[in-house]
């Protein structure tokens, strides 16, 4: 699917505080469970970080690092280093590798060479939506061009809903996975009583003693 290309819109002077400022927050926040994860990584014998070459604005290229992990989108908030440096927005079209051909003269250059890719955007939050796969070309190119502050935390809300949702999926999915494991739970003969409720057994060995 193609369209006509319009003019891609100049980033806007609040971009970068913006980044810089919710960016350094969101790390700080984020510090104590990549910390956590990172060590859980290493203890099992597991590579902790992954490093994969990327392009930034007019083709520069930088490393992009990630935890080694997909669980509860720690991946996505290890790299808000890459915000505060500069390297990455909150909010632009997903990094591409180098010699990606959406990033070529051919592809997606036009608007590209001047944007910054970003941590999360438009294409990735719709992902989840029953879209075929070459439209996420067509929503970053959308985003160049109508990029905004609003659009930016519409895009922000949606981005960080998951990460909180699969939080307490996760643990109530692994909950049920240990019930199927373990039977159904039974009641004892002790569960169902009356508080001050005795046998005929225990009265009598009260009076016994």
């Amino acid at each position: 699917m193609t369209r006509t290309p319009g003019r891609p819109r100049t980033q806007g002077r609040w971009k970068r505080p913006l980044d810089l400022t919710l960016g350094t927050a969101l790390l700080l926040l984020a510090a104590p469970v990549l910390a956590a994860a990172a060590l859980a990584l290493a203890a099992r014998g597991r590579r902790v970080m992954t490093h994969s070459p990327r392009t930034g604005p007019h083709g520069a290229p930088f490393v992009l690092r990630s935890l080694n992990t997909r669980r509860l989108g720690l991946d996505t908030l290890s790299r808000l280093h890459h915000v505060v440096r500069g390297e990455l927005s909150l909010v632009g079209p997903e990094p591409l590798a180098p010699g990606d051909v959406r990033g070529g003269p051919g592809g997606a250059y036009h608007w590209r060479a001047a944007l910054k890719p970003g941590l999360t955007g438009l294409a990735q939050v719709r992902r989840r939506s029953t879209m075929p796969w070459d439209e996420a070309e067509l929503l970053d190119q959308h985003y160049a061009e109508h990029q905004s502050l609003r659009l930016d935390l519409a895009v922000l809300d949606e981005a960080l809903r998951v990460p909180l949702r699969e939080a307490v999926r996760v643990p109530l999915r692994e909950a049920a996975r240990a019930l199927r494991r373990g039977g159904k739970a039974r009641l004892s003969d002790t569960d169902h009583r009356l508080p001050g409720y005795r046998t005929a057994e225990e009265v009598g060995s009260v009076g016994a003693d």
